[in-house]
């Protein structure tokens, strides 16, 4: 059968034009529109068949490369993300290859926890568990609080400790470090795997290629009953670097650059995959991407991974042979995790994105145009060049060189040699910290603060006058010693500047490198050491949409061009057919039918009641004073749902309603109760243009079901308000023992309509969620306008969660049924 005349076939229309380059071959293809357009979905064919079609035209040149990759590429290329996912996810079905917006049940390798250990402990013993299904899955950490002295918090430590003794876990007590370090120097935090923890910056794993993400406190007691927890796979972006990082430039700067030329919300909720060639990413070690990986959390995004490259080969090696020389009489490293012999296996098998793998969108920076840049004040967003800031001459009265983004042994070194270079300066005279100022120092962990030792560094910073602090999160988290206070301003190597972070509300904080921290203390004014060599013909920094390489330096082959091609076509291929032939039942209109199960309702409908406002936070759908209140009745929590947003919701919103919010719904805090408030006020769904990725995780554990529809705000909007949007500042309450939950970055500011006088709204419109056929159904009022729109597939594993009421009690089945 003739290629074009296959029933199923995508008109495949390529013109090629060659270019001869010394030793190379360049092809440009073009592909035409038809190639993106499956054909009507009139038909059926499997992919065997679709092999057997081709037969005969394999002796034609002009389509033998083609067809040939067409026999040889049966699979959909995956990304890193989902390549490490799906190696992760059981119960998948045979030949299910997972993709963005998958969801996933997940057995992580790794779970860690840190002082909100023992909230999850109790989580754990209140759902029937005694005994942590697999203890090599769990590592407690003490790390948040550690300067505190308390009776209180030191009882709170020692249940941590018995509990992980009484369950066999790996335990590291207050000073070892800091959580996320010790998964990373421990090799918990392992290159091709995934880990979970109970902290929005477990993205730092990405720096050394393993997929880490944050839980929640009942996704942890999950993990721990269960060894699994859910995940949907978030939308993936592609960040490639070119160029080389240039002298004086470090990786705090590229994400904090990255954080403020990227600040529209440009990967919210995106999982992240860092990309480039081999010299840009030669140019960045592994500390700096673990510094920039850890900030993608304030970039927005839920993961930040980079390459399994030789340059983590190299850092890998190194920790494999200083472990073994630790112990000489070893073959072996003390600590398992670092042995040469797996690091061959991990190398010799090493896990990559595939060739033509999908991603929702590319972004790009040339490293070579970086210069130092500083964050702030108070915002992540807000990010300037550090020649232009120095110039302003900004005072400063405390200087941060704490937290898991910049406290190794590298990062101190980096700041002693300010000191030392001063030094040399004045004829060896110690420099001293700028009058009034006031510069804290704490490691990542002990055994980093133990190598800047053993180089003098640590000793450097003492002599000039550097106040050391112990091993863990400390000021970054507004806990300890060191606080800014009101009027102040403060400077920081850490990842979290937002207002009120670090001290007072009144206070302003900056972000940047370890050295232009050092600098600004020594000189008592916000500057930088001096480093930095402008290249000659800067312009500015280049970045953008895309992967950034200029046509006339993409060189590849004919081969990789139709490789590419190809595996494009069979994404397009397989997704048509997964719509068309997928097990299950299909409607007359061509609607897939997803399987439900019992317990599960087909279809929710109800009145759209109208929140017109974006970036609807916790603290507006459920007030803080009460979240850590363990008695507030459902009743008292349906009074007060959505109370700090519009004190008139309760008398508005009644039993049954569909909530329709803005876009970015339920961002801010980890508060559960946000999900089961609305629950309480037996409002069934949520419909919203976009959710806080937190939100819709406590959703899912706690039975609120929730669905995004973008086009319907847009609707109401142009209804019932302006599509002009107003910011403004808001209070956040933001709980003090939120520090035993998973911390989370600020909300944005509120925005609401700028024509808009009802908060809440009763809209006399009907929606129906078609469960089943995905399909949110609308009639815009009585005799009104009716439409639909496809949403995403409810899966049975998400249902199931759902049905059972929650994932508390979807554990206590687990635990029966093992029983």
């Amino acid at each position: 059968m003739p290629l074009l005349h296959c029933p199923r076939a995508i008109a495949l229309q390529l013109s090629t034009h060659e270019v001869q380059f010394p030793g190379r071959l360049i092809t440009h293809l073009t592909l035409s529109p038809q190639c993106l357009r499956p054909s009507q979905r009139t038909f059926a064919c499997s992919n065997p068949s679709r092999q057997d079609v081709f037969h005969a035209q394999l002796g034609d040149s002009a389509s033998a490369t083609i067809l040939s990759s067409l026999k040889t590429s049966p699979k959909t290329p995956q990304t890193l993300t989902e390549k490490i996912v799906q190696q992760h996810s059981i119960g998948l079905p045979t030949g299910k290859l997972v993709k963005s917006g998958d969801y996933v049940t997940l057995s992580p390798y790794r779970c860690m926890t840190h002082d909100n250990s023992w909230p999850v402990a109790t989580k754990f013993l209140s759902i029937g568990a005694s005994k942590i299904k697999d203890r090599n899955q769990v590592i407690m950490t003490l790390d948040h609080d550690v300067q505190n002295k308390s009776e209180k918090n030191l009882q709170k430590y020692r249940q941590i400790e018995e509990f992980a003794k009484e369950q066999d876990v790996a335990f590291y007590p207050a000073g070892r470090g800091i959580g996320h370090q010790i998964m990373v120097e421990e090799g918990f935090a392992w290159p091709g795997t995934l880990a979970v923890a109970s902290d929005s910056h477990s993205n730092m794993y990405g720096g050394v290629g393993c997929l880490g993400t944050p839980v929640v406190r009942t996704d942890a007691a999950s993990i721990w009953a269960t060894s699994k927890t859910w995940w949907q796979i978030p939308p993936i972006c592609n960040v490639n670097f070119t160029g080389k990082l240039p002298k004086g430039v470090t990786g705090k700067d590229v994400i904090v650059a990255l954080c403020g030329l990227f600040s529209q919300d440009e990967v919210l909720n995106h999982a992240i995959e860092f990309t480039g060639s081999e010299e840009s990413m030669a140019s960045l070690p592994v500390d700096d991407r673990l510094a920039i990986a850890n900030m993608t959390t304030e970039w927005g995004a839920l993961t930040g991974l980079f390459p399994i490259d030789e340059t983590l080969q190299r850092w890998l090696n190194y920790k494999a042979t200083e472990a073994v020389l630790s112990n000489p009489s070893s073959k072996t490293s003390i600590n398992s995790q670092f042995s040469h012999m797996r690091l061959d296996e991990l190398f010799n098998n090493r896990v990559s994105a595939d060739r033509g793998a999908t991603y929702s969108k590319s972004l790009y920076l040339d490293l070579g145009t970086l210069s130092p840049y500083v964050s702030g004040p108070n915002s992540v967003k807000v990010a300037t060049p550090l020649q232009k800031l120095a110039a302003e001459g900004i005072k400063i009265d405390k200087a941060y060189l704490v937290s898991c983004t910049n406290s190794r042994a590298s990062d101190l070194a980096a700041a002693a040699r300010v000191f030392k270079d001063a030094a040399g300066a004045s004829e060896g005279k110690t420099p001293k910290i700028a009058d009034g100022v006031q510069f804290y120092i704490a490691a990542a962990s002990s055994l980093e603060q133990a190598a800047a030792e053993a180089s003098g560094d640590w000793q450097v910073m003492l002599e000039a006058g550097a106040i050391p602090l112990p091993a863990g999160c400390g000021p970054c988290i507004g806990l300890g010693t060191g606080l800014l206070e009101a009027g102040e301003v403060g400077i920081s190597a850490s990842n979290r500047n937002f207002k009120g972070r670090m001290g007072s509300t009144e206070a302003k904080a900056y972000l940047a490198s370890p050295e232009v921290v050092a600098a600004s203390a020594l000189h008592g004014k916000i500057t930088g050491p001096g480093w930095y060599e402008q290249p000659q013909g800067w312009s500015g920094v280049i970045r953008g949409e895309g992967d950034g390489i200029k046509e006339e330096e993409r060189m590849i082959t004919r081969e990789q061009a139709f490789e590419k091609v190809i595996s494009q076509l069979d994404s397009i291929i397989e997704d048509g057919e997964r719509n068309i032939l997928d097990s299950g039942e299909s409607t007359p209109d061509g609607d897939h039918l997803t399987e439900i199960l019992p317990g599960f309702p087909e279809r929710v409908e109800g009145e759209i009641v109208f929140c017109d406002a974006d970036n609807i936070n916790t603290d507006g759908i459920y007030p803080g004073k009460f979240t850590y209140q363990d008695d507030v009745t459902p009743e008292k929590m349906a009074e007060v749902c959505m109370s700090n947003y519009d004190g008139a919701f309760a008398s508005i919103a009644r039993e049954g309603d569909v909530l329709v919010a803005g876009f970015n719904f339920g961002c801010g805090s980890s508060r559960e109760q946000a999900a089961t408030a609305i629950l309480a006020k037996k409002i069934p769904l949520v419909v919203a243009g976009s959710f806080g990725n937190i939100f819709s995780r406590n959703s899912i554990n706690n039975a609120l079901m929730g669905v995004e529809v973008p086009r319907l705000v847009q609707r109401l909007r142009e209804t019932f308000s302006s599509n002009e949007i107003n910011s403004a500042e808001q209070n956040v309450t933001e709980p003090s023992l939120n520090s035993q939950s998973l911390d989370s970055p600020p909300p944005a500011p509120q925005a609401v309509p700028a024509q808009e006088k009802m908060l809440t709204r009763r809209t006399g419109w009907k929606l129906i969620w078609d469960v089943r056929r995905s399909r949110v159904d609308v009639e815009e009022g009585k005799n009104g306008q009716k439409w639909s729109q496809k949403v995403g597939e409810l899966p049975p594993n998400v249902q199931e969660i759902i049905a059972k009421g929650g994932l508390e009690n979807w554990v206590k089945t687990q635990i029966q049924a093992e029983k």
